[in-house]
C-alpha cells in the first residue's frame, strides 16, 4: 500500500509556535486524557487587554481546562514601558522579559499568546493619549489579522471601553479597538492585503470580563442590577490534577516576576461575570458556546473524525496510553484529508503531540554549541526513541534551513534509543537569532514588523529545525523539532537552552554615556567578543569628525570562540558639542559589524539573545559635581550607581543587612534605589540607623515607591503619604515652588531648560500629602489636570537632609538627559 505523506502550513506553524528552549514537555497519562479532550472540542475563545499580566488568568485556565476551549490571550503590548523587579533590564530587554514570561504562563494554564505591534511606551491617563502616540490602524489590523486568524467564537475583554479616564489608557484603548475589530473581521473591504494569508471571519458574541472592582467597591456590586451578565463558576477542582482552577491560575500569574506578580492559589466556589457586549445574544448564561457547534460536525467531513476520536476518549488506557495509536493515527490520516485547512492544521498538530506522547516518543536535535555563526556548519546529534509497542520506522530526517533530507529507514524498536549525527549548513540567507520586532528601528508607541507573517507571533522565530519524517502503519508523520543545546550543570542537572546564531564579532561601549564635563580626554573602553574561532580584524569609533578619537583603528585578533578582548580610545571634545551618538564598529574580512550582544538569562525564562547596535551617547555637559562618597542600597534593579561614577562619584553598593553607623561615617550620602521600600524587608530594621546619619549633618536621598505594600511606614522621618499621582507627559512644564532653594542653585543653576527631552514621562507614584517639614521644590501636571507636587521634597533633619523624590532618574541617567544629571548632582551636593 502507497505511505500516505503530509505536510503542514509553514505560516500556521509559526503562528502557534511555542518555544522548545526548556525542557521539553513529558506529560503523564493524565494529561494526555486532557489533550485527547481537547481534541474533541473546536471551539475557540480570545481574551483581549493591554499588557502582560492584565490576563485573567483564572478564566484564562478554566476555558482551556475545564470546557477544553481553544483559548487565546492578545496582549497589545510587551510591556516594556513598566518596572523590573528582578533585573536592571528596562524597555525593550524589559518586553523581552515580559514576553517569555507570558509564554511560560500560558505553558501552565493551557493558553496560547498573541501579540500586536504597539509598543508599551509608559503610562497613559487616557485612550485619546494612547492612540495617538500608537498608530491607531496599524493596532488595529493586528487585531482584526489575529481575529482572522485565530478565528475565536467568543471574544473577552478584559477592560471596558466606556470608561475613559478610570484606567490606564492603554486598558481602555484595548476594550475600545477590539469592539471595532468585532465589526470589521469579516469585511472584505477592510484590511484587504490580509486576505492573501487568512478569510475574513465573524465572532459569535463580545464580552467584557467585569468584576467589583470596576464597580468601585465590592459592596456596589453586590447591589449593582446583572441581569446582563453571564455567571462563570471557575472554582473548579481537578481530581486527577490535584489541583483547584484557581491554583493553576496562581502557577501561571506567578510566572510575571519581573512585575512582581507571585501569586497565592485559592481554593473553593468562585464567580467570574461577563457582561454581554455585542453579538448573539446567548439565551443560557452559563454557556459562552450557545448556538455553536463546538463538535467535528462543524467541519465538513469531520462526523466521523468526531465519532473515532470519541472511542478513544473512551477506551483511554491509563496504564498503557500507546493502547489509542493506531486509532489515532487513523484519525490523523483522515485529518489530514479534510479540505478545511484551518481545522486540519490546527488539529493535526494536536493529535501529532498526542500520538507522540502516547507512544513516548521522544525526538530530538541537539546542537553541539550554543552559538554559531553564518556559514559555519552545525554538528547535530539526532536522538530517536520509541517507548511504545507500536511498530514505527525512522524514515528520515530534513534539516532545515537548507532543507535537505536523509534516507535512513531505521527501525525503532520498543525502548531501543537511535543516536545519529549529521551536519547543517548555515548559509548566507540566514538571519542572526533576534527577537522579530526589534530588527527593524520603529517609533515611541510602535514596533515595525513589515512581514503581515510575523504579525501576532509571540516568540523569537527560530529557523534551525530539524523534520523527523515517522512511519506508524501506513502513515508517514512528519514531527518538527526546533534544534537545541543542552548540557548537565552540577547543581541544576539537565539544561536546555536556544540555539543562538550570532555575528562573527560583537563589540560593546562600556558606558553608554560618557560625560565630557572638564574638557579633558577621556578614555573609552571597549569590549570585543568572538562569535567564532580565529576572528581577526580592527575595531574603530564612528563618530563626527569635529570629535577626535586615537587610534583611529585598533586591530584584534581572538583564538577562540567566545573570547573577549578590551581595548581603549581617547576620546577628546571639542569646543562647540553638545551630544553625540557614537557607533562601534568592527570590520573582519572586509565585513562591518556593529551589533552588541545581550543576554538575558532568568531560571523562570528561556534564555534569549538581543542583539542591539553597538553605541553610546557621548554629553558635554555643562555641570558642577562634589566629591560626595555616596552609599548607594539597591532596590528592584536600577543601573543608576554605574551613572553617578560616571558623574565622578565614588558610588558603593551596600547591602541592606550590612548597614550599621559605623559604616555609614565613611559617606556623605546615602541613597536608596528605586521601590526599595517596597522590595527590600531588611530596611525596615535599619530606618533609625539611616536618620540617625541625617541629622548627623548628611544627606539621604530616597527614590521613588509604589503603593504596594511597604516593608516600614516609615520611610521618611516626617509623616508623608505616597499615591498615585504621576506626570506622564514627559515634557510637562515645570513650576519651580521654592526657586531660592539650594538644590535648584547649587551647584548648578537649574532651569525650565533641564527637564527637556526627558524620557518616558517625568516622574511617578509622587505624595500627595506631607508632613510640614517638607519643602516642595517643583509642580507640574499633565494636560487638564492640577499640579502635582510631590516630585521633590525636602525636609531638614537634624543637621542633615532627607530627600524623597518620585522623579524617574532610573529612566533618564541612562538615557542621556542632562537636565537629570544636573539635577540628581544638587541633590547630592545639598548641604
Amino acid at each position: 500500500m502507497q505511505k500516505l505523506y503530509f505536510t503542514t502550513l509553514v505560516s500556521f506553524l509559526l503562528f502557534g509556535a511555542k518555544t522548545l528552549a526548556q525542557q521539553p514537555s513529558k506529560p503523564d497519562a493524565v494529561a494526555i486524557h486532557q489533550q485527547i479532550q481537547k481534541l474533541n472540542f473546536l471551539g475557540s475563545v480570545l481574551y483581549i487587554a493591554a499588557h502582560p499580566d492584565d490576563e485573567n488568568t483564572r478564566l484564562i485556565s478554566y476555558l482551556s481546562n475545564e470546557k477544553k476551549a481553544r483559548t487565546g490571550y492578545l496582549s497589545l503590548t510587551r510591556g516594556d514601558g513598566g518596572q523590573n523587579l528582578i533585573g536592571p533590564e528596562l524597555r525593550e530587554l524589559l518586553g523581552v522579559i515580559r514576553t517569555q514570561e507570558l509564554i511560560e504562563a500560558r505553558k501552565i494554564d493551557g493558553g496560547l499568546q498573541f501579540f500586536s505591534r504597539a509598543n508599551d511606551f509608559g503610562f497613559s491617563k487616557n485612550p485619546d493619549e494612547t492612540l495617538s502616540i500608537w498608530n491607531k490602524d496599524e493596532v488595529l489590523s493586528d487585531v482584526v489579522y489575529v481575529i482572522r486568524k485565530f478565528r475565536p467564537d467568543v471574544i473577552i475583554n478584559r477592560f471596558d471601553a466606556r470608561s475613559p479616564g478610570t484606567t490606564h489608557g492603554h486598558h481602555t484603548s484595548s476594550a475600545m479597538l477590539s469592539l471595532e475589530a468585532f465589526e470589521k473581521t469579516n469585511d472584505r473591504s477592510v484590511y484587504p492585503s490580509q486576505l492573501s494569508l487568512v478569510e475574513p471571519w465573524q465572532p459569535k458574541r463580545i464580552y467584557f470580563n467585569t468584576s467589583w472592582w470596576f464597580y468601585g467597591s465590592k459592596e456596589k456590586f453586590e447591589k449593582a442590577d446583572k441581569s446582563n451578565l453571564t455567571e462563570l463558576s471557575i472554582g473548579v477542582y481537578y481530581p486527577s490534577l490535584g489541583k483547584s482552577n484557581q491554583e493553576i491560575a496562581a502557577l501561571s500569574r506567578s510566572r510575571h516576576q519581573s512585575q512582581g506578580f507571585g501569586s497565592t492559589g485559592t481554593r473553593g466556589e468562585e464567580m467570574e461575570y461577563l457582561e454581554f457586549l455585542k453579538g448573539d445574544a446567548p439565551k443560557d448564561k452559563t454557556n459562552l458556546f450557545e448556538g455553536i457547534d463546538t463538535s467535528w460536525n462543524r467541519v465538513n467531513g469531520g462526523k466521523p473524525i468526531g465519532e473515532l476520536l470519541a472511542l478513544v476518549e473512551r477506551n483511554f488506557d491509563f496504564k498503557n496510553p500507546s493502547a489509542s495509536i493506531p486509532d489515532l493515527v487513523r484519525a490523523y490520516a483522515m485529518i489530514m484529508k479534510l479540505d478545511d485547512a484551518y481545522w486540519k492544521n490546527i488539529k493535526s498538530e494536536e493529535i501529532k503531540k498526542i500520538i507522540a506522547h502516547c507512544a513516548g516518543l521522544y525526538l530530538e536535535a541537539v546542537a553541539k554549541d550554543q552559538e554559531i555563526t553564518i556559514g559555519n556548519k552545525l554538528s547535530l546529534k539526532i536522538e530517536a526513541i520509541n517507548r511504545s509497542p507500536i511498530p514505527m520506522q525512522l524514515l528520515s530526517f530534513s534539516t532545515f534551513p537548507e532543507s535537505q533530507t536523509e534516507q535512513k529507514s531505521i527501525n525503532l524498536k520498543p525502548n531501543i534509543s537511535q543516536s545519529l549525527t549529521t551536519e547543517i549548513p548555515l548559509g548566507a540567507n540566514l538571519n542572526y537569532t533576534q527577537p522579530y520586532w526589534l530588527i527593524e528601528n520603529g517609533t515611541v508607541g510602535m514596533y515595525r514588523v513589515n512581514d503581515q507573517n510575523k504579525i501576532g507571533l509571540a516568540d523569537i522565530i527560530r529557523e534551525v529545525k530539524v523534520i523527523f519524517n515517522i512511519q506508524i502503519g501506513e502513515v508517514v508523520i512528519p514531527f518538527e523539532r526546533e534544534v537545541i543545546y543542552k548540557m548537565n550543570d552540577d547543581v541544576r542537572g539537565e539544561v536546555y537552552q536556544p540555539l543562538d546564531i550570532v555575528p562573527d564579532v560583537t563589540t560593546s561601549i562600556s558606558n553608554k554615556v560618557v560625560l565630557f564635563n572638564d574638557g579633558k580626554t577621556k578614555t573609552i573602553a571597549i569590549k570585543i567578543k568572538a562569535g567564532k574561532d580565529k576572528v581577526k580584524g580592527e575595531v574603530q569609533l564612528e563618530m563626527p569628525d569635529n570629535w577626535k578619537h586615537s587610534p583611529a583603528s585598533i586591530p584584534f585578533e581572538l583564538a577562540l570562540k567566545g573570547e573577549e578582548k578590551t581595548v581603549t580610545f581617547e576620546v577628546g571634545v571639542p569646543k562647540n558639542a553638545d551630544e553625540i551618538s557614537v557607533k562601534c564598529i568592527a570590520t573582519v574580512d572586509g565585513k562591518r559589524f556593529d551589533k552588541e550582544q545581550f543576554s538575558i538569562g532568568y531560571e523562570h525564562i528561556a534564555k534569549q539573545q538581543v542583539l542591539k547596535t553597538s553605541e553610546a551617547k557621548f554629553l558635554k555637559l555643562d555641570i558642577k559635581t562634589g566629591k560626595e562618597k555616596i552609599a548607594y542600597i539597591m532596590g528592584a534593579g536600577d543601573e543608576i550607581p554605574k551613572f553617578l561614577s560616571e558623574m565622578g562619584y565614588e558610588v558603593s553598593i551596600i547591602k541592606p543587612e550590612e548597614i550599621t553607623a559605623e559604616k555609614l561615617q565613611n559617606f556623605n550620602v546615602v541613597m536608596t534605589g528605586i521601590r526599595a521600600y517596597n522590595t527590600i524587608q531588611a530596611l525596615a530594621f535599619k530606618q533609625q540607623i539611616l536618620f540617625d546619619f541625617v541629622k548627623a549633618g548628611h544627606t539621604m536621598i530616597a527614590q521613588y515607591n509604589t503603593l504596594d505594600d511597604f516593608v516600614t511606614p516609615n520611610i521618611a522621618p516626617y509623616p508623608m503619604k505616597i499615591s498615585r499621582d504621576r506626570v506622564t507627559e514627559e515634557n510637562a512644564p515645570v513650576t519651580f515652588l521654592a526657586p531660592e532653594h539650594a538644590v535648584l542653585n547649587i551647584p548648578n543653576k537649574i532651569t525650565s531648560k533641564d527637564f527637556e527631552g526627558w524620557k518616558q514621562e517625568q516622574g511617578l507614584y509622587y505624595p500627595s500629602e506631607w508632613d510640614a517639614a517638607f519643602t516642595p521644590i517643583i509642580a507640574a501636571n499633565d494636560k487638564g489636570e492640577t499640579p502635582k507636587k510631590g516630585a521633590i521634597l525636602i525636609a531638614k533633619h537634624g543637621k542633615g537632609h532627607y530627600i524623597y523624590t518620585g522623579l524617574s532618574f532610573f529612566r533618564e541617567l541612562p538615557e542621556g538627559v542632562s537636565g537629570a544629571y544636573r539635577l540628581m548632582a544638587n541633590l547630592i551636593s545639598l548641604k
